[in-house]
């Protein structure tokens, strides 16, 4: 079994900064893609940042002002998100593309969420 579990949510106001973290756990032979995902109330769960080990991806609306990052000997993600605006307001879940130990198969997994609140 592998769990993700993401911190790093809050209340900040426009202009400032957050990152979020998300380590995942459990019996792990190896992961591919790692990103973030945000859903706002009444809308659909839109990609926020992916990245693996030969590419990186962002939304148009995040380019410039979010940075995603990796540490594969923690197994873990970051989403640095500078420069936040009312509009990335959302709860934000990571994902992750991880073969277990037992069967050595991909599935994606997601964690709980963790919310993000911009305040104008």
């Amino acid at each position: 079994q592998v769990q993700l579990v993401e911190s790093g949510g809050g209340l900040v106001q426009a202009g400032g900064s957050l990152r979020l973290s998300c380590a995942a756990a459990g019996s792990i032979f190896r992961i591919n893609e790692m990103g973030w995902y945000r859903q706002a109330p009444g809308k659909q769960r839109d990609l926020v940042a992916i990245t693996s080990d030969v590419s990186t991806h962002y939304a148009d609306s995040v380019k410039g002002r979010f940075t995603i990052s990796r540490d594969n000997t923690k197994n873990a993600v970051f989403l640095q998100m500078n420069n936040l605006k009312p509009e990335d307001t959302a709860t934000y879940y990571c994902n992750a593309d991880v073969a277990d130990l037992r069967r050595r198969v991909y599935r994606d997994y997601w964690g709980l969420g963790t919310q993000v609140t911009v305040s104008s």
